[in-house]
């Protein structure tokens, strides 16, 4: 998943104080790195901070290769074409994300199916695509190209069933990793795995939104060679050395910036902090809202998420359910957000394929984020918990 929207300025308020959802964290280090970028006259996609930030960010997840690109949609745009998506192909796709996961199939003219989430993480049902995977080989019909398997929210997907039953078929698996950096597995075949390492490529966002940013921006990660070096021709415009201008087939003009690159190299070297923020803004969110009639965001032991947004579900009370308790929070200068309409219900992917859909349109009909910006102070978290409590007792 690309991105949610843009978030707002770091630190902006609204004319009244409102408390913005999530704001990026810029410091001291991001300014340095940004003006030593700007100052060495790299400014465009060559310079040192980029392949720096794409060796650097390899090491963090622990992969092989890092491309870094313009954007997260741009990530996953190369991440298919590496796995050979092309026209008329079927992709399955998680169906409860935001739209950047799925533009980039209709970019390659393909097609994609759309599989519910289950309610255990919000992510992609394993049996719903078992179920699918196995019907079509039951019946000789053609397999996806690909498997699109999205972790929302900063929650890593229950990958052992995802990849079991994509291996089975010999499906080949990339990951939207774009609001999961910093999450991964501490159980089971995957344990010590960072997302976006599981399959055979894995793509990041850097939005403004995002734990870490470059203001715009994305990676492509993958343990292949061959793959990541064609991810590298790919994004700058394939071209070859000659002569003048020699390209060899449709390229694109999809790397990051080198002053993106400093700001990114800078946020990463924060990171932890950033997680560590995270995990203490969500615990005081489950600790003052465990008695309310609010469903919190998955806690799945051994799947260590990030909660990039930390969301709820509201139940539907007296003819009061989320556009009511959204109100209310942003009429108190709270900053929540609903949570994306399912991929189904979108208008350029209603003819898409659908394989359940009921638990996307649930957590969409209930579902909102509330405001988890690192830099969330006490005073405002009192202020978002005191509406949030509100609603209840009003």
């Amino acid at each position: 998943m690309t991105t949610t929207g843009e978030a707002h300025a770091p630190g902006a308020r609204g004319a009244e104080g409102t408390i913005p959802l999530a704001v990026p964290n810029i410091g001291d280090l991001e300014r340095r790195y940004v003006l030593e970028a700007v100052e060495s006259g790299f400014v465009s996609s060559v310079g040192p901070f980029v392949s720096e930030f794409e060796q650097r960010f390899a090491e963090r997840v622990g992969s092989k290769h890092a491309i870094a690109c313009a954007t997260g949609t741009a990530a996953i745009h190369i991440g298919l074409l590496l796995l050979g998506v092309g026209r008329d192909d079927d992709v399955v796709c998680s169906d409860f994300t935001f739209v950047g996961s799925v533009n980039p199939i209709a970019y390659c003219g393909a097609r994609p199916v759309l599989v519910d989430a289950e309610t255990t993480t919000w992510n992609i049902d394993p049996a719903l695509l078992a179920a699918e995977l196995d019907r079509r080989a039951a019946a000789g019909e053609v397999q996806p190209k690909a498997v699109e398997i999205v972790h929302v929210l900063g929650q890593p997907a229950d990958m052992e069933p995802l990849m079991d039953a994509c291996d089975r078929h010999g499906i080949p698996v990339l990951e939207d990793a774009a609001e999961s950096l910093g999450a991964s597995w501490s159980t089971g075949r995957y344990a010590g795995r960072h997302t976006g390492t599981v399959g055979r490529i894995g793509c990041f966002s850097f939005n403004g939104n995002k734990i870490a940013t470059t203001g715009g921006g994305g990676m492509i990660v993958t343990d292949d060679d061959d793959l990541a070096a064609r991810a590298r021709h790919l994004t700058t415009q394939a071209k070859v050395p000659d002569v003048g201008y020699l390209h060899d087939e449709v390229g694109y003009n999809y790397r990051l910036t080198n002053i993106a690159a400093g700001l990114g190299l800078a946020q990463l070297e924060r990171l932890a902090d950033f997680v560590a923020a995270k995990h203490r803004i969500a615990a005081r969110y489950d600790d003052d809202f465990a008695d309310l009639p609010l469903v919190l965001p998955p806690r799945v032991p051994g799947l260590d998420a990030t909660y990039w947004l930390y969301s709820v579900l509201v139940p539907e009370e007296d003819g009061r359910g989320r556009d009511e308790f959204l109100e209310h929070l942003n009429g108190l200068g709270v900053g929540a957000r609903a949570l994306w309409r399912p991929l189904h219900a979108q208008p350029p992917f209603l003819t898409a394929p659908v394989i359940g859909g009921a638990v996307g349109d649930g957590l969409f009909a209930r579902g909102l984020s509330l405001p988890c910006a690192t830099e969330l102070t006490d005073a405002d978290q009192d202020r978002v918990i005191a509406a949030v409590r509100s609603f209840f007792t009003a």
